[in-house]
């Protein structure tokens, strides 16, 4: 997406409308400054912004997407497009975070082996040595949560009776027998319990 023409875009638009950067922002409970970024091409709206802001541009979602108004023969391209578009980024983001549960469990790990492998070898005193293997076991524990609540957020996963696609809550992915990415657990559809895979989309 071109976020410099998007942001002309939406300026245009505004202006159109009648509204300052300001009286947008008011309507939309948000401040002047990220209207400002929209339109100097910084960064895009929230998708959780999009409908309203589109509703006070009188413009479609796609036209915004797009940065242009569009004829009817091409809104249905523009729109295909604009959702492959929108499915890659979300591919990306999710991908970025699972990458980074990685991180966090191998650094955890390793901060755990580290501490207990001090504390039974370097650390002489008793009292040092529960705590550097307490402290060591805190901060592998506390990683491991981050790890799998990213497990939990990141993506969906996918049942193989039905081929429906949803977030599990925190408990089931925890509990969840699992190697790699694919876990064991009960689909919220179907409710038959099967290994399912993580994927990186809704659909």
């Amino acid at each position: 997406m071109d976020q410099e023409k998007i942001g002309r875009f939406i300026a245009a638009c505004r202006k159109e409308q009648g509204y300052t950067q300001a009286a947008l922002a008011e309507k939309l409970g948000i401040t002047d400054r990220a209207v400002s970024k929209w339109e100097t091409g910084r960064s895009l709206p929230d998708a959780s912004l999009m409908l309203a802001l589109c509703g006070l541009l009188q413009i479609s979602v796609n036209e915004l997407l797009t940065g242009e108004r569009l004829a009817m023969d091409e809104y249905r391209k523009m729109a295909e497009e604009n959702l492959l578009q929108l499915r890659r980024q979300e591919e990306e983001a999710n991908r970025k975070l699972l990458n980074v549960e990685w991180v966090i469990g191998v650094g955890s790990s390793l901060v755990l082996f580290l501490g207990v492998l001090a504390g039974s070898i370097a650390v002489t005193g008793l009292g040092w040595r529960i705590a550097l293997i307490g402290v060591s076991t805190v901060m592998f524990f506390t990683g491991v949560y981050y790890a799998v609540k990213i497990e939990q957020s990141a993506g969906y996963y996918e049942c193989p009776e039905c081929a429906k696609r949803y977030v599990p809550s925190m408990s089931a992915v925890f509990f969840a027998p699992h190697f790699g990415r694919t876990r064991k657990m009960k689909c919220p559809y179907c409710g038959k319990r099967a290994y399912q895979k993580k994927v990186l989309t809704k659909d």
